[in-house]
């Protein structure tokens, strides 16, 4: 059974950092690039950054180009997303997700809360 299970989120203050953490099982990570999406409230999910299966510098939104840093550990099962010099504009749910051959996997975790506030 698939598993993804977001953490690290909280509330920071602008200009902060977190790292979030996307714990995966019941299916074979290492063959699946890792993307990370947020939702605002009010707003589509949209994707943030995605790596590819060997790990790599990864892609980026424009929006948070620069300033996020995606990444994985095949050995733990693990994706992180590395957030620094935050926005309000930040402000979302955050959800990993895998894809394979252009297909994402068929299950959503609860995400991790992230919240850029004063």
């Amino acid at each position: 059974q698939v598993r993804l299970v977001e953490s690290g989120g909280g509330l920071v203050q602008p200009g902060g950092s977190l790292r979030l953490s996307c714990a995966a099982s019941g299916f074979i990570f290492s063959r699946y690039a890792m993307n990370w999406y947020r939702q605002a409230p009010g707003k589509e999910r949209e994707l943030v950054a995605d790596i590819g299966t060997a790990g790599g510098s990864g892609n980026y939104a424009e929006s948070v180009k620069g300033r996020f840093s995606i990444s994985r550990d095949n050995a733990k099962n693990t994706v992180y997303l590395q957030m620094n010099s935050l926005k309000p504009e930040d402000t979302a749910v955050y959800y990993c997700n895998g894809q394979r051959s252009g297909v994402l996997l068929g299950y959503w975790g609860q995400g991790t809360q992230v919240t850029v506030s004063s």
